[in-house]
C-alpha cells in the first residue's frame, strides 16, 4: 500500500483490519500485539484508541491486559503507520546484533547496552525488538518476555516463537526465573541480607511517564538484597528481584534511603551530581544474569559482565579510597 502525496514520507494510511489469532499470536497481551500491527504509532495513542473502543475482540472492548486467545478475532481501527522507508541505521542493528550472548530455536538473548530502550514508542523509533526484527526478518514473531529500563544494561530475553513466550511467562509466574542486578547506592549498607516487601503502586504523571510508589493498594513486590562490597560513600548491592513489577529495584532502595547512584527519577539529586563529577554518566543498575529450566529441566544460565562504563567508575572509587587512606 503506497502513501497519499499529501501524507509525510514515511507513513502510510491503513484502513480497518480484522485479524484472525492464530496459535502463535494467542497468549499475547493486545496492546502488544496492536503495537506490531500498528508501527511507529505511540504507546500513548495505543492506549487511547483501547480505551475508546475502537479496537474491539469478538465484537467487544477489552482492556490492554487482555491476552488474546486461538480464534479471537481483533479489529484494528484505521491508522498512520510507518513504512519500510523508516529503517533503522545499520551500524545501531549492528551494535544490538553483537551483543547476541545466545540463540537457539526458541530464544535469542542480548546483552543490552545502557541508553537504548527495549522497544520504540514515545519518541523512541527503534529499540531493541524492533532492531532485532529489522536484524533478523526470517523470524516471525520475535517478542520480549521482559523488560529492562533504558538506562539498564545486561541480560535481556526475547522469544523467537508464541509458545516459547507462553513457556517462559508461565516460569516467571511460578517463581522459577531467577534475576539478579547489580545496583550502586547511596549510603553504608547495614541490613546484612535482607528482603524489602512493599508494595508497588504505578501511577502516571502528566507527561504520561510512569511513576512507581509504594502503597498499600499496590501489587504485592519482594526483592532481596545482599551486600557485594563498599566503595567508599557507596554500596554495590546485589539485588534479587522476586517479582518483576516496574522500576521495582529503584523503588525499593529508594525506600530505605539507599537510592541508586544517577537514577534522575528516584535517585538524590547531590548524590547524583557527585558522581557525574566523578564521571558516572547513568544510573549504576545492571542486570547480571537470568536463569531458568528449560522444557527439559535443564538449567539454562545466562550471564552479563558489568558494563564497561560502571566498572572504569568502580575502579576509580577504589583509587580515591586508596588516596584517602593513603
Amino acid at each position: 500500500m503506497s502513501s497519499s502525496p499529501n501524507q509525510p514520507d514515511g507513513l502510510d494510511h491503513r484502513q480497518v483490519q480484522k485479524v484472525s489469532i492464530d496459535d502463535e499470536q494467542a497468549g499475547q497481551r493486545i496492546d502488544n500485539f496492536l503495537r506490531r500491527q500498528l508501527p511507529g504509532v505511540p504507546r500513548s495513542r495505543i492506549y487511547r484508541i483501547l480505551r475508546k473502543g475502537e479496537v474491539r475482540v469478538n465484537g467487544g472492548r477489552v482492556r490492554a491486559e487482555y491476552k488474546l486467545q486461538l480464534g479471537d478475532e481483533v479489529r484494528v481501527p484505521p491508522a498512520r503507520v510507518r513504512t519500510d522507508s523508516d529503517e533503522p541505521a545499520p551500524a545501531a542493528v549492528r551494535n544490538i546484533t553483537d551483543k547476541i550472548l545466545f540463540e537457539d530455536k526458541s530464544i535469542l538473548v542480548v546483552d543490552k547496552p545502557s541508553g537504548i530502550a527495549v522497544h520504540g514508542g514515545s519518541g523512541v523509533s527503534h529499540g531493541v525488538v524492533e532492531l532485532l526484527r529489522h536484524a533478523r526478518p526470517e523470524i516471525r514473531d520475535l517478542t520480549l518476555v521482559h523488560r529492562l529500563d533504558r538506562g539498564t544494561s545486561g541480560c535481556l530475553v526475547l522469544a523467537k516463537k508464541r509458545s516459547a513466550l507462553r513457556m517462559l511467562h508461565e516460569k516467571f509466574r511460578d517463581g522459577v526465573v531467577e534475576k539478579n542486578y547489580l545496583a550502586l547506592s547511596a549510603g553504608d549498607w547495614q541490613f546484612g541480607e535482607f528482603v524489602i516487601d512493599q508494595p508497588l503502586y504505578v501511577g502516571h504523571r502528566r507527561s504520561g511517564e510512569r511513576h512507581v510508589v509504594i502503597r498499600k493498594d499496590g501489587k504485592p513486590a519482594q526483592t532481596q538484597v545482599t551486600l557485594s562490597r563498599t566503595f567508599g560513600i557507596y554500596s554495590l548491592l546485589q539485588c534479587q528481584p522476586k517479582t518483576g513489577r516496574t522500576h521495582q529495584i529503584r523503588v525499593h532502595l529508594q525506600s530505605l534511603e539507599f537510592p541508586i547512584v544517577g537514577d534522575e527519577r528516584y535517585g538524590d539529586p547531590q548524590v547524583n551530581a557527585t558522581a557525574r563529577a566523578q564521571g558516572l554518566k547513568r544510573m549504576f543498575l545492571h542486570a547480571q544474569s537470568i536463569a531458568f529450566p528449560d522444557d527439559n529441566g535443564n538449567e539454562l544460565h545466562f550471564t552479563s559482565q558489568l558494563a564497561g562504563d560502571l566498572q572504569k567508575f568502580l575502579e576509580k572509587g577504589i583509587d580515591r579510597v586508596r588516596k584517602r587512606k593513603g
